[in-house]
């Protein structure tokens, strides 16, 4: 709990008017009537109050308070109005309602019912995905060793192409001689239908 201003503020619980109790009680002096500004001689008055209830800190004209057994004061404070309030060890747990009790297990029961079909759902998703992923993986795989095999063939085909068109290309090494025979062979007879005539 802080503040800025020359005072520190009162702890929960209580007011200004308590306050001036316990500064008071510790010899304080007269109390100061609630509204009115709190002279100077009374802050360390207060202070030593606030002392009595948790732990003061000061910096400059900043004032901090640390109240002692926050966790009891809080719990009191959301007490109903008219009941004790209830210790921190000794505290009574309330009755828990039966009808309560079978809703949860009820409730239970049905998220048990859906998780269930939640599995069921999510395997038979899993191994229809699982048998699309294997064929798949069968597809590629045929098709990666048809293409292997038609590579293959490929190259076996170009390889007997190169083959026959070198066996084409010696078989055509007389005709260049063969032609020239021709020629000189027209030309002998044009010299003799020449000499006919």
């Amino acid at each position: 709990m802080e503040e800025s201003g020359p005072a520190a503020a009162p702890p929960e619980g209580r007011d200004e008017r308590s306050l001036e109790a316990l500064s008071l009680a510790g010899g304080g002096g007269a109390a100061v009537a609630a509204g009115r500004q709190i002279p100077e001689g009374r802050r360390a008055t207060l202070a030593s109050a606030l002392e009595l209830e948790g732990t003061v800190l000061r910096e400059g004209r900043l004032t901090q308070f640390v109240a002692n057994n926050l966790e009891r004061r809080i719990r009191q404070s959301g007490a109903p109005r008219g009941e004790p309030p209830a210790g921190g060890s000794g505290s009574s747990i309330p009755a828990i309602d039966p009808g309560a009790l079978q809703d949860v297990v009820a409730l239970a029961g049905q998220v048990a019912a859906q998780v269930d079909e939640l599995l069921r759902n999510v395997h038979c998703g899993l191994q229809a995905l699982t048998a699309l992923s294997v064929g798949c993986i069968q597809t590629y795989r045929d098709g990666v060793e048809s293409l292997g095999e038609a590579a293959d063939l490929s190259i076996r085909a170009m390889y007997a192409l190169v083959a026959r068109c070198e066996e084409l290309d010696r078989a055509m090494q007389p005709v260049p001689a063969l032609a020239k025979r021709i020629r000189d062979m027209k030309g002998t007879l044009e010299r003799l239908e020449g000499l006919c005539k």
